[in-house]
Formats: structure tokens, C-alpha cells, sequence
């Protein structure tokens, strides 16, 4: 079997943890997962700030600390880190490599950027969700879910660090098992079983017992350690930790992480389709949950893309309410922005009852107001906003408190589908470019 360790759930995640998986046992795989759809918003500031940025610099940060190690013990690092600039992340590392005297192969994978490409692919990108037109609205980012064969293709080349941009999570995990294990494209239960336990460890601590129901069964949740995945050449698996790490591996804590976005049965990904109806879960030592019985079907004919429109200018507004009236006060500040403020796009009003009756203190008077205020125009925020609260200040509800106003753009999600065919995947090594076929 593989052994195939998580370090990272998402960009902002333990910084420790690379260090703690390579030094708290052994393990043959690294890998973390740093893009959630957000994460890609949030690069792509980054990147409009530095155009050389675009991808997790914590992760270069965590390879400066474990590089060494891995390279000593054999431990092959895959990770997404690069998001939406793998090359510039492969180069950050290089960079890191030289300073600590290293000489890793370092490879990344391309092809999941379609910006270059909009005009060409923009019909196409209909909402998924709603059926909508893209039309000609602008874009921040656009990117596919690629699999795992490019990542398999780079460390059967030799590499011993891959980074990709926008794969699929659980690619992660079937890159390396595929590799490890020399399974065809048409292995669909060996496929299935990797894409399991790589959706079970995909968002780290969540498997060994974070925002898990019944936390209080949870030892040392004050720091629980990351998952491992030990997977087996039939593509069966066993979810475990480290032992002397915090957290729990259990059936529970397993089955949560497996339901965690799973809309049916069949999980869709670019490599194979995941019949969840066929999993077995089976405790089969502490902290080892056995997962077997998978099986496989054929990827459908179409890759999900990730795109991330602008969406304009938001602002958020506490006002704190006091004693009496509440509902009132509440509609007294409703009726005042609504009568002083311009219109917005969009304007949402809510009263959250915090408050007791008859309180014995004054925290337990409190209620809060928030209202979420949404536009295209910047103008309708900063000077017109602040001088509409400030001028409650004598002149509205008694006790009045309002503010801090944090205003902020932000993006719109808009996840589409394009034909397999249309995907480019290629993987990238010593600067040679090996395409990736999508699988039929």
C-alpha cells in the first residue's frame, strides 16, 4: 500500500502540519489541499496585486521547513498550492530549494487556466446551477477540475514535487495511488477506492474529528492531527492518523467527512465516477477505519469549471439594540437608512434576537441589527454610508450604537461545464510538456 498524508484543508490551514506529518511517522506522500472556489477569488487579487503571485505562498513556506526531510526519506510532495500560477509556484520552490543546497525534480501541472481561451470556450460556459448565459460579463478567473494523471505522469517522470492548480480535490490522492500501483485508465474500482479515501482526508482535520457532531468524543481536539490515507493496490483503504497525534479516526468521523458536499450516490470526477452506495466502512483498530466495496464507473463526458466574476462593492452594518422595544428600534433603523441611503443592488435587513426578557445584566439586553448592503457603484459606499450612521447618532433609537462598517468587493461563483475534449492537461517537467488525454 501507499501511504498518502493530508497537511493542508484550506490556504490559511495549520502551518505546522507539513512538518508534524513528515516528522510523526511514516508516510510516502505529502499532500494538502489549498483551493476552495473562494481561495481562487482571493489569488487572483493576490495575483493583481504581484503578477507573479497567484498560488499559496504558505505552502512554500512549509516546504522550506520539511524539503530536506522528504527528499532524505523518499516522500513525494503533490499539492495544489499552485492555484492559479503553478509554473511561478514550481519556480518559488526551486528558489527555496537552491537556498537550502536541495536539487529536487520539481514538476507542475498546467492546462486548468482557461482565461487564454474565453472567447473561444465563452458560449459554453452556461450556469450550472441556473441555466444562465455567461454572455460577455467580465472574469477574474476561470479554471477546470482537471484529474489525477497528470500528477501520475510527474512522478512516473521522476519528480518528487508536483504542484498543480485548480485539480479536483481527491486527485490529490489518485495521482499518487495510480502511479504507485501502475493502474490502467480503465481501472474503475482500484480508481474509485483512491478517489474515496482521497475525499475522506481532502479536507484534513475534518476526518480525525473537527466539526465533528459529536465532538465530546474527541480526544486532544485542542489539536488533532491531519489524516492518512494507506491505500491498497485494489484501491481499498484505510483512514488513519498518527498515533501520537490528538483526534479520532472512527466510523463517525469518517462517514461525516464522506457526506460532507456529496449531493448522491454517484460522485462525479474527471478520472471515474465513486458509487458511494457500494462503500463499506469497518473500525478495525484505534483510530483505523478499513473502507472497501467501492465501486467504479466511467467519468462523465463533461469537466466542471470554476469561474469568478466581479460582483461589485458590499458593506455590513452592526447596530446594537438595548432594552426595550427591540422590534421597534429595529424598524425605526430600517425606516431612517431606507428614507437617507441611495438605492442598492441588493439590501438585507436583519434583527437577531440575543436579547432576554427581563435581563439581569445588560449582556443579556443586547440584540443586534445587521444590514448587508450590496452594489455595483463604489460611490454608494465609504462617505454617503458613514454619514447616514453618524447622523443617527443623536437623532434615532435610545442607547443607539452602530458600526464598524467594513466595506469590501467581492466576487460571484459561477461554476459551468465544457466537453472533456476541450480540456488541455498536460503535465510539466525538466520544461517538457507532456499532454494528458482526458479519459473516455
Amino acid at each position: 500500500m501507499i501511504r498518502i498524508a493530508n497537511c493542508s484543508g484550506f490556504y490559511g490551514d495549520r502551518l505546522a502540519a507539513a512538518r508534524e506529518m513528515v516528522e510523526g511517522g511514516p508516510i510516502d506522500v505529502l499532500t494538502g489541499d489549498w483551493l476552495a472556489e473562494l481561495t481562487m477569488l482571493i489569488l487572483a487579487k493576490d495575483r493583481q496585486r504581484d503578477p507573479t503571485g497567484g498560488y499559496a505562498r504558505t505552502f512554500v513556506t512549509q516546504m522550506r521547513q520539511v524539503m530536506g526531510a522528504c527528499l532524505a526519506r523518499g516522500i513525494k510532495v503533490v499539492a495544489n498550492a499552485g492555484g492559479l500560477n503553478p509554473r511561478g509556484c514550481a519556480d518559488a520552490l526551486r528558489q527555496v530549494a537552491a537556498e537550502l543546497g536541495l536539487s529536487p525534480v520539481i514538476a507542475y501541472v498546467a492546462g486548468d487556466d482557461l482565461t487564454p481561451r474565453l472567447e473561444e470556450l465563452r458560449p459554453l460556459l452556461t450556469n450550472m446551477d441556473t441555466g444562465e448565459p455567461l454572455g460577455d460579463r467580465p472574469l477574474l478567473t476561470a479554471n477546470a477540475y482537471l484529474g489525477g494523471w497528470g500528477i501520475t505522469e510527474a512522478l512516473a517522470r521522476g519528480a518528487d514535487i508536483v504542484v498543480t492548480g485548480r485539480t479536483t480535490d481527491a486527485a490529490l490522492a489518485i495521482g499518487p495511488a495510480a502511479w504507485h500501483h501502475g493502474w490502467a485508465r480503465d481501472d474503475w474500482d482500484a480508481l474509485a477506492g483512491a478517489l474515496v479515501a482521497g475525499h475522506v482526508i481532502e479536507c484534513g482535520t475534518q476526518a480525525t474529528g473537527g466539526n465533528y457532531a459529536f465532538f465530546q468524543e474527541v480526544p486532544g481536539l485542542e489539536h488533532p492531527g491531519f489524516p492518512i490515507a494507506e491505500i491498497a493496490a485494489d484501491g481499498s483503504s484505510v483512514i488513519t492518523k498518527h498515533t501520537a497525534h490528538g483526534g479520532l479516526v472512527s466510523v463517525g468521523t469518517v462517514t461525516a467527512q464522506l457526506l460532507y458536499e456529496i449531493t448522491g450516490p454517484r460522485y462525479l470526477n474527471p478520472d471515474v465516477t465513486a458509487r458511494f452506495d457500494t462503500i463499506r466502512l469497518t473500525q478495525t483498530g484505534p483510530d483505523r477505519v478499513a473502507v472497501d466495496g467501492v465501486r467504479g464507473e466511467p467519468p462523465p463526458p463533461t469537466t466542471k469549471v470554476c469561474l469568478n466574476l466581479p460582483g461589485g462593492h458590499k458593506a455590513s452594518i452592526s447596530f446594537l439594540l438595548t432594552g426595550l422595544d427591540i422590534p421597534e428600534k429595529a424598524d425605526l433603523v430600517t425606516r431612517t437608512l431606507k428614507a437617507t441611503l441611495p438605492d442598492y443592488a441588493e439590501s438585507e435587513y436583519h434583527l437577531i434576537r440575543s436579547d432576554h426578557p427581563d435581563p439581569d445584566r445588560n449582556e443579556t439586553a443586547f440584540a443586534h441589527f445587521r444590514v448587508n448592503l450590496k452594489d455595483p457603484d463604489e460611490k454608494k459606499f465609504g462617505r454617503p454610508l458613514t454619514a447616514a450612521i453618524t447622523e443617527m447618532a443623536l437623532a434615532g433609537y435610545p442607547g443607539f450604537f452602530g458600526g464598524p462598517i467594513t466595506t469590501q468587493s467581492y466576487g460571484i461563483y459561477w461554476p459551468a461545464l465544457i466537453p472533456n475534449a476541450l480540456v488541455t492537461h498536460e503535465a510539466v517537467i525538466a520544461k517538457t510538456h507532456i499532454p494528458i488525454p482526458p479519459t473516455p
